[in-house]
């Protein structure tokens, strides 16, 4: 068992960027691939980015490449998404999840989320 907490988000402006972070609990992050996904509303929730165990390979849903970078720091049991050039449409909340595989569906653990609100 993981307990994942999100923090980071805000109020932003559309072209500004934003370093969402989440810390783990309980196992070591390093046991899972880490992930973000975000939930915009009236919408589903959907992929955003994973990062593998050791952090040497990330993958991130098209609509974000370019945009955002994922990382994480084992040694502080974080996961951290920056996102740059933000835009409206990037409102959401974002949630982190800590899975046992890189599936792009789902994860095992979930955070609470942290709202991301882009103005234009």
């Amino acid at each position: 068992q993981v307990q994942l907490v999100e923090s980071g988000g805000g109020l932003v402006q559309a072209g500004g960027s934003l370093r969402l972070s989440c810390v783990a609990s309980g196992r070591t992050s390093s046991d899972y691939v880490m992930k973000w996904f975000r939930q915009a509303p009236g919408k589903e929730r959907e992929f955003v980015a994973g990062i593998s165990r050791s952090g040497a390979s990330s993958y991130y849903t098209e609509s974000m490449k370019g945009r955002c970078t994922i990382s994480r720091d084992n040694d502080k049991n974080a996961v951290y998404l920056q996102i740059a050039s933000l835009k409206p449409e990037d409102t959401a909340v974002y949630y982190c999840g800590a899975g046992s595989t890189s599936s792009t569906a789902d994860s095992d653990f979930w955070g609470q989320g942290t709202q991301v609100t882009v103005s234009s």
